[in-house]
């Protein structure tokens, strides 16, 4: 386990566990949202010349399964996906209080970007995203997770946040499970 991919819907923790799972193995941790958003949430030029510089790289933990334009590409280079597929019941909560967190504390999240509740209205914001996408995300991992093309991955699909909590707690310091 030398470069993982953290996947699952918004709002249900992939930055937190991946980059508890960093810390433990010592991989490199990257967010795969602040690579994407720019100031003022503008996608950013370098993006995909950005991840394709550290997915060349032998170790790294991402916590996002990827962005279309980069989908195929960390795939084909990771060679574990840790997928935390909980039920919406956890994540919505979960999503609800971090993205109201952000808006009340106004505090810069990456790349200077503050979220406001204004932007809940958007259908990409996190909020309206967990809830549309929820159903569609969890057939679309099914679905590469049994494709021959991403046979090589080791995909370990955790149901619930002790399940998840368990498992990183199992994971060796040397990035060895």
């Amino acid at each position: 386990m030398m470069r993982v991919l953290v996947g699952g819907i918004s709002g249900v923790g992939k930055s937190t566990f991946a980059r508890a799972l960093a810390s433990r193995t010592g991989l490199p941790y990257h967010e795969m949202d602040a690579l994407f958003h720019g100031p003022g949430w503008e996608p950013r030029d370098s993006f995909v010349a950005d991840v394709v510089q550290i997915a060349s790289q032998d170790q790294w933990v991402f916590d996002s399964h990827g962005y279309a334009a980069v989908k195929d590409l960390v795939w084909d280079r990771a060679d574990t996906l840790v997928w935390l597929d909980y039920s919406r019941l956890v994540v919505m909560p979960r999503v609800l209080g971090r993205s109201t967190a952000r808006a009340l504390g106004r505090a810069p999240i990456f790349n200077g970007n503050v979220e406001h509740f204004k932007d809940w209205a958007d259908p990409t914001h996190p909020v309206q995203w967990a809830w549309t996408q929820f159903t569609p995300r969890r057939s679309e991992l099914t679905a590469r997770s049994a494709d021959d093309r991403w046979s090589h991955l080791r995909v370990i699909r955790l149901k619930t946040p002790r399940a998840a909590a368990r498992w990183l707690a199992a994971v060796a310091p040397t990035g060895q499970v």
